[in-house]
């Protein structure tokens, strides 16, 4: 599997390898949104990628989705990430911030006014919260006005601003997953009339008015979005998915990013058809087979031999094997990742995961 130990070129980086550590919520933040040490020393491990995409980190208060989850919309939360760049610098690694806004995907219990959180159109998600005290519904979402899209759309490049000034070497925005970009993308969750919906032209808008803006915010070469055409997450739905991100890419392709990065939700065809329609880096976390999941290495050599996809993002054989690039190497021996410890807690499950001797 040599092609995924070749380096590979992400806007103004160099990547020592083509193998990507996907983003994974892990939930350990404080109850301010500021990492810990824990964290530094967690993606410190998994330096060896030839790039690490955080856990989703909101950009704004209302962007929260989830309990214990990091933000970068506040002095003490870019100076708790700084030791987490610095960490994975030190280790030779590189490392990007993924900007992820829940859109309807939160409730009012994260935030300090107790208000709604925010959707393209008055529509729930029909999926629930976990908290401490239980499960909670989440709300039907307050529709966002013009004001409310326009103040989404510069959050995201303060964010952007405030991840440089933590270390980041860039940023992903969060467009898939069933969160506020892909929200605004799918017509299940956008019914609006006026811009920003209806035709596939309006329900883009939002995305690349958000990507754009980080663009201008630190530089194209820095910017990055993942997006999961097709996908489910959150109650989204798309009924016009191949013509949707034809027109997503069309919108984009413009812009010089750094990549694409595609969550593979349906069969390999789509995404043969993105990586035909975009021109720059395509990083594609794949879909594994009921056979093989979570995705192995062996899927990621062979997208990258097809010519599909410039690297590979892989989620779990990363969380389990910090020192995975090692392992591949080594022919396997994966350490198996602990569901229970996916979300919350301490050390265990998150930094004990054993390396090779």
């Amino acid at each position: 599997m040599r092609e995924l130990f070749e380096p590979l070129s992400a806007g103004k980086l160099e990547l020592r390898n083509r193998l990507v550590m996907a983003p994974m919520t892990r939930s350990r933040a404080g109850a301010d949104g500021t990492v810990t040490g824990l964290t530094a020393e967690y993606y410190r491990q998994r330096a060896g990628a030839g790039l690490i995409i955080t856990e989703g980190t909101q950009p704004s208060v209302r962007g929260q989705g989830y309990i214990l989850t990091p933000g970068l919309h506040s002095d003490e939360q870019v100076a708790a990430w700084r030791a987490v760049t610095d960490a994975v610098h030190d280790e030779g690694g590189a490392i990007f911030a993924q900007l992820m806004h829940a859109g309807r995907v939160g409730h009012p219990v994260l935030y300090p006014d107790g208000g709604l959180p925010l959707g393209p159109s008055p529509i729930a998600s029909g999926d629930r919260l976990y908290t401490p005290d239980g499960m909670l519904d989440h709300p039907v979402p307050q529709e966002m006005t013009l004001d409310d899209i326009a103040r989404a759309v510069e959050e995201f490049a303060a964010a952007a601003r405030n991840a440089v000034a933590a270390g980041f070497d860039g940023v992903e925005l969060h467009g898939a997953n069933g969160y506020l970009i892909q929200q605004f993308l799918a017509d299940g969750s956008n019914v609006r009339t006026d811009a920003y919906g209806g035709t596939v032209e309006n329900r883009v808008r939002f995305a690349v008015e958000a990507v754009r803006a980080a663009a201008d915010a630190i530089g194209p070469e820095r910017v990055g979005l993942r997006v999961s055409p097709g996908g489910t997450s959150s109650g989204v739905s798309e009924s016009d998915t191949p013509e949707l991100y034809s027109a997503l890419v069309a919108g984009l392709a413009p812009l010089g990013l750094a990549y694409l990065h595609v969550m593979e939700e349906l069969n390999r065809d789509m995404t043969r058809r993105i990586r035909a329609e975009w021109p720059g880096t395509l990083i594609l976390n794949p879909h594994p087979t009921p056979e093989s999941f979570p995705a192995r290495p062996e899927e990621g050599a062979e997208a990258l031999r097809e010519g599909v996809a410039d690297a590979i993002a892989l989620g779990q054989l990363w969380l389990a094997n910090p020192d995975l690039p090692a392992r591949i190497k080594a022919g396997g021996r994966y350490n198996e990742a602990d569901r229970s410890t996916f979300y919350g807690g301490d050390h265990r499950g998150y930094t004990d995961y054993p390396a090779l001797p």
